[in-house]
């Protein structure tokens, strides 16, 4: 019997849901949250389809499924293999009827279940996802980190805020009443655009622990996304007063000095943000931005220069490297920046 990883599993749905991707045309085949699967003891009549999974030849290993399920429709673990196929593919409809099915052939399919509910969760159907996923909370009583934050999600999708708490407070092992887990739950708000809620929960964990690192960080990033500029610039300086070593902090603070058109002061900052930690491109491509406001085109060009250098695929830099350059003059390496910004943004619009 495979192994199943479940936490490394779960790592990449965070990373993928975290960058705005729910396809999963790179996960390993047998991958999935319980840790058995009937379709693993089952006979060597899977072992091409499984291949071809591995190999990320979906439709072909569907094929081959099908061909199977025409031969041999009785074939013990079939609903399920197909279900996983489906789900790798990324068409969590199918996966939905096959794993419904494996789990009315085989009740005691736990994977089926586990997998259902992140099918119904991903087919943006939350309020289905909640009591599957709930269920694997009672199969492992110490609840594995990755799992509570996606029936969190669900909660924040279905508006049950404090469910969410719950969720998050468990997956990062804080009371469930703490100001911690008031500034987990905002801080998921806020990812999933729930911003007043977000604040309101934030402002609770204030309340709670005025000096607790962060909160007033996140804030201030709230006040930002909704061009309050004053009250953000008041929330980041008091997190530097509890957390003066954070780089981010006065990365945040300077783009809120920048929208004021305090360019000196946002200069100043973001040489503290970058001496203490020089390998975000969030602070260069801002510097970079700073200076040509100040009319310091070659020394915003060399803050640009080196954001490509860090990310060479973020069409950021290089859009505004390109209207540097048109502002020096340089016409072709400006046209040539210009160009490659617009293919760079296209390619990360079509990205699935």
């Amino acid at each position: 019997m495979k192994k199943i990883v479940y936490g490394s599993f779960l790592l990449l749905v965070i990373l993928m849901i975290s960058f705005g991707h729910v396809a999963f045309a790179q996960l390993p085949s047998g991958i999935g949250f319980a840790q058995s699967s009937p379709s693993e003891s089952s006979g060597s009549e899977f072992s091409e389809p499984r291949r071809l999974l591995e190999q990320g030849r979906y439709d072909e290993a569907l094929a081959a499924l099908h061909g199977l399920e025409t031969r041999l429709p009785a074939t013990k673990g079939l609903s399920h293999e197909l279900g996983l196929a489906y789900y790798k593919k990324s068409d969590y409809m199918n996966a939905i009827a096959c794993f419904k099915k494996a789990q009315r052939e085989d009740p005691g399919n736990n994977e089926a279940v586990q997998l259902l509910g992140l099918s119904y969760y991903f087919a943006g159907r939350p309020t289905e996802a909640i009591p599957l996923l709930e269920k694997v909370q009672t199969w492992f009583p110490s609840a594995n980190v990755d799992g509570s934050y996606v029936l969190g999600i669900c909660y924040i999708q279905t508006k049950d805020y404090p469910r969410a708490r719950g969720a998050f407070a468990k997956m990062f092992a804080v009371p469930a009443d703490s100001a911690a887990s008031y500034l987990f739950t905002a801080r998921m708000l806020l990812r999933q655009d729930f911003a007043p809620i977000a604040e309101e929960y934030a402002k609770k964990a204030v309340e709670l622990d005025p000096k607790l690192p962060r909160v007033h960080m996140l804030l201030g990033e709230i006040y930002l996304y909704k061009s309050r500029v004053p009250e953000a610039i008041e929330q980041f300086q008091k997190e530097l007063e509890l957390n003066p070593g954070e780089a981010a902090v006065y990365y945040k603070l300077a783009d809120a000095y920048s929208r004021l058109q305090k360019y000196e002061e946002a200069e100043r900052l973001l040489q503290r943000s970058i001496w203490l930690d020089a390998t975000s491109t969030g602070p260069y491509i801002l510097m970079g931005k700073v200076l040509e406001k100040k009319g310091e085109t070659a020394l915003a060009v060399r803050a640009l220069q080196r954001a490509i250098a860090m990310d060479p695929n973020n069409p950021m830099p290089h859009h505004l490297l390109g209207q540097a350059y048109r502002e020096m003059g340089r016409t072709e390496e400006a046209d040539r920046e210009l160009k490659l910004a617009e293919q760079l943004q296209i390619r990360q619009d079509t990205k699935p």
